[in-house]
């Protein structure tokens, strides 16, 4: 399921042809094994993984979190609060779930409610689920039966609910462009507004402590409303952040918010009418929602994941634990036991395929899009950073040892004996000399027409996916790569892989293409076949090719007649795939923002799934 974009919610960002949109995320304080078992001394928390659903974390030692379990909900998560044995669920489409957390390892939905718009942030007191339902504002839930949860009154705010607190007999709503509203509860089949004050951002999230309201109002920052007079909310203090405040929780003289990629801000509210930022901590994504316990603020860090900061000095917020949940896998590559990928401003993700688990971990300083390993190096084509060297001798510990800086943008790489040749964007092909992979030293370059997107190497030459053709090169001297031949494909040649005397391009929304090679200077299509996503990457294996193809999953093609290419098998995944490669019986595929899946394809017909290692943007955070 994905993601959608929402009326009136303001900021959005286009990844490729992937559009995330980020919401509002929730946050409550507190968090304790839920059901007081013999595991009671152990610590979780729990966040809103969008598509992925409910996320429980163990954070009993907070420098080490360790996601416990999950549980993918119908819809996309996007709030979650805690009470009792169970977890509730902002849904968005899919409304309310719950879900039985008695054992932290084994989360069970027990019940559900289709709420009549989308499902943003929910609250529990009591029997009742206050849930902030975008378009349709409050709605009440009786939960007291939490394997039939039933409606029991609604309030329709005149914004976009987002956000919902409850302290007695009120409920405090961030209502978007409506600002905050205060709703009577205390009949909870028959609420009321009693009193309404008009922000002037869009009003995210809201905690309230005793005579004041907190709100997180986007762009406009932090603001401060006294509602010692719920009928009449006055506003007494501001403080416009660097950021787009999402979230707010308070702890002591302090307010902690999340503040988009601005980090976590710490502001002192101890004279509410006059708060003052005294902390800041830039987190490597864009935080979303917060929550906190103790001395430490536990952040939802959007495709950065957890993040646990020590606030202990509020002046000086220190990050001493994270758990990654990966960005978008562009690249796959297995070499042994090991899967390597690149993943984007993530950085170079290392996984022990035996098990499916991550084992290592390079933040590299730009955004990884290709990956190929030779040895004990992995080379990564790290976008405006350029070429990156990496040593995984110690796949647990992978160490940067060289770095060349490309003047384009590094999207793929292959590495052939002493040379890597980097596919560098608007800049065509780089050829960098790595006999010493510490000094990484450019000896060639062609400009291409077009856009390099990949590169592979077959003999003495280069074959170039240039985006409106396929480009190739006389390698035999690297310090002088020369243009033998251009061949105009009618897509936009993405990928291409080499086997014997033809070339296969993955040619975007044109498909498979087959090029006969066995001279070099002249290809000649003989085959085509034209999938129905958009083809971005293709891997050859004996009789089959495997076409990453977008929204439309993984693709295999019998290619034993290259001049009749035929689909034989399919499978669709949950994501857009943008790169595959193939080791024996398995193929890994890299599925973008859903992270790495992998394959039983011993029959490529009836491809199978092994293992899903989805990647997780984490948009609120609650304890117990």
């Amino acid at each position: 399921m994905s993601c959608v974009v929402r009326k009136g919610f303001k900021s959005w960002k286009l990844v490729m042809v992937v559009t995330l949109v980020l919401f509002l995320l929730t946050a409550c304080p507190g968090f304790n094994n839920p059901d007081g078992n013999d595991e009671a001394e152990k610590q979780y928390v729990y966040a809103a993984g969008g598509v992925e659903g409910l996320l429980i974390f163990e954070v009993s030692d907070p420098e080490n979190p360790i996601l416990v379990s999950y549980y993918d909900t119908d819809g996309c998560a996007y709030g979650v609060t805690v009470s009792g044995g169970y977890a509730y669920v902002a849904d968005d489409y899919n409304g309310l779930v719950v879900i039985d957390i008695s054992e932290p390892s084994n989360p069970a939905e027990v019940g559900h409610y289709d709420t009549a718009d989308a499902a943003y942030g929910v609250t529990v007191v009591g029997n009742y689920a206050y849930v902030a339902d975008n378009d349709n504002g409050l709605v009440v839930i009786d939960i007291s039966e939490p394997s039939n949860p039933a409606e029991v009154g609604h309030y329709d705010t005149a914004g976009a609910a987002y956000g919902v607190t409850v302290v007695g007999n009120y409920a405090y709503v961030a209502d978007n462009d409506n600002g905050l509203v205060i709703i009577d509860i205390s009949d909870p089949t028959n609420l009321l507004q009693i009193g309404h004050y008009d922000t002037v951002g869009y009003a995210c999230g809201v905690t309230v402590v005793g005579d004041y309201a907190y709100v997180a109002d986007w762009e406009n920052g932090l603001v401060v409303i006294d509602i010692s007079d719920p009928s009449s909310p006055i506003l007494v203090g501001r403080y416009d952040t660097d950021g787009s405040a999402y979230g707010v929780t308070v702890s002591g003289d302090y307010a902690y918010v999340a503040d988009d990629d601005n980090g976590l801000v710490v502001i002192d509210i101890s004279e509410s009418s006059s708060p003052v930022e005294v902390g800041c901590y830039d987190t490597a994504d864009e935080a979303y929602g917060v929550t906190v316990v103790g001395n430490y603020a536990y952040v939802a860090d959007g495709g950065n994941g957890l993040v646990v900061i020590d606030i202990s000095d509020p002046t000086n917020p220190v990050q001493i634990g994270h758990y990654d949940t990966g960005r978008w896998a562009s690249e796959v590559v297995v070499s042994g036991n090991y899967a390597y990928v690149a993943d984007g401003d993530n950085g170079l993700v290392v996984i022990d395929v035996s098990d499916s688990v991550k084992v290592g971990h390079y933040d590299t300083a730009g955004d990884a899009c290709g990956v190929t390993v030779e040895g004990d190096y992995a080379y990564v084509a790290d976008w405006e950073n350029g070429l990156v060297v990496i040593d995984i001798s110690d796949p647990s510990n992978p160490i940067l040892v060289g770095r060349y800086d490309t003047a384009g943008y590094a999207c793929g790489v292959t590495v052939v004996g002493d040379y890597a040749y980097v596919a560098d964007d608007y800049n065509g092909l780089v050829v960098i000399g790595i006999s010493e992979p510490t000094n990484p030293v450019q000896i060639g370059h062609y400009d291409t027409d077009g856009w390099a997107n990949g590169v592979t190497v077959a003999g003495d030459y280069a074959y170039v996916a240039d985006m409106s053709s396929l480009v190739v090169m006389d390698i035999s001297d690297p310090s002088n790569p020369i243009p033998v031949c251009h061949y105009d494909t009618d897509g936009y040649a993405c990928g291409v892989t080499v086997e014997g005397d033809f070339a296969y391009v993955a040619d975007w929304g044109n498909g498979l293409v087959v090029m006969d090679i066995s001279d070099p200077s002249n290809p000649i299509l003989v085959g085509h076949y034209d999938t129905n996503g958009w083809a971005c990457g293709v891997e050859v294996s004996g009789d089959y090719a495997y076409i990453a193809d977008g929204d439309n999953g993984l693709v295999m093609i019998d290619i034993s007649d290259q001049s009749n290419p035929v689909e034989i098998g399919s499978f669709d995944l949950n994501g857009f795939v943008y790169r595959v490669t193939v080791a024996e019986d398995y193929a890994y595929v890299a599925n973008w923002d859903n992270g790495l899946v992998i394959l039983d394809i011993s029959d490529p017909s009836n491809p199978k799934l092994v293992n899903d290692m989805p990647w997780i943007t984490l948009y609120g955070i609650c304890g117990n």
